[in-house]
């Protein structure tokens, strides 16, 4: 499955629900938290599961895309309500905000195997994104998942805005657009935590959804830094994002070049290729990009 375009959608908006399967994502998100107020979960919550039960098929117009959904978090009491709405529909996966641990992400997974089992679900086959950074404490513990394996975790995403809330920041990004130390931290943190761990690093939304230029910037940018998708908080962002998070047909060719050189000389582990050497990790890292066109 690829998972470079993942975009947010208001559970309690007819309207964007309507149009969410054919955006063009590679993922779907129902949002139950920051997108529904309070008084409009329960209504949100019936809408999730008509929409994620509805698409089933995954196949919209050409396009293949996974059915998530963002529940509320575990520091209160709306999540349990959120899944006993949603998993009698089997979404593909859960989002898990302000994740502030792996303790909190096992205590789902938990609850995720008992509806299951419950509901007579493949076992294991709800995947889960914790959204880490989000608070102090989800912050703090965003190198923990690289010392525990915690089963079900199909990669990391951060959020910005609600840890500028948390800690009263004023700014998230300096004069030049660069983020300040505190969310350089936050991400760089993520990123080496995800690969660390072999699970895909998701970067946060671009938050002004009319810049498009900017947001292409910052895909570009964030697909360079290592990585592999991105979230989107508007339908007009999908495409910029996948074509950034998507190999060209110079870097495919250049890629095969480079395995077709070490299937050629097998016993070698440095070569010459256009002038410059290519050792084992330029390998892995074409293979990789090979691997990730399927």
């Amino acid at each position: 499955m690829k998972i470079r375009s993942w975009l947010f959608v208001p559970g309690d908006s007819e309207r964007k629900l309507a149009k969410a399967a054919t955006c063009g994502a590679d993922v779907v998100i129902v949002d139950l938290e920051d997108a529904v107020a309070s008084e409009a979960k329960p209504a949100a919550r019936a809408a999730a599961f008509e929409w994620v039960d509805a698409y089933r098929t995954q196949l919209v117009a050409g396009n293949k895309f996974a059915r998530w959904v963002r529940i509320n978090s575990l520091q209160g009491e709306e999540w349990r309500a959120d899944l006993a709405a949603i998993m009698p529909a089997a979404p593909d996966g859960v989002m898990l905000p302000k994740a502030e641990g792996p303790e909190q992400v096992q205590q789902l997974a938990a609850e995720l195997f008992e509806w299951e089992e419950r509901l007579d679900l493949p076992l294991s086959s709800t995947r889960i994104l914790p959204q880490v950074g989000e608070t102090p404490m989800s912050a703090l513990t965003i190198g923990d998942y690289a010392k525990e394996e915690v089963l079900r975790i199909i990669g990391l995403a951060w959020g910005s805005e609600d840890l500028a809330s948390a800690i009263g920041a004023t700014r998230r990004r300096d004069a030049k657009g660069e983020w300040t130390d505190l969310f350089r931290m936050v991400r760089s943190t993520l990123l080496l935590t995800a690969h660390a761990r072999g699970i895909a690093p998701i970067e946060t939304a671009f938050a002004d959804f009319r810049n498009l230029e900017g947001l292409k910037h910052a895909a570009v940018q964030s697909r360079a830094d290592g990585f592999v998708g991105m979230l989107a908080i508007h339908p007009d962002q999908v495409e910029i994002i996948k074509t950034a998070f998507s190999p060209g047909d110079a870097e495919i060719a250049a890629a095969q070049a480079i395995v077709d050189l070490f299937d050629a000389n097998p016993e070698t582990a440095v070569l010459q290729m256009d002038g410059r050497m290519v050792e084992k990790p330029h390998l892995e890292q074409a293979r990789q990009l090979l691997a990730s066109l399927d």
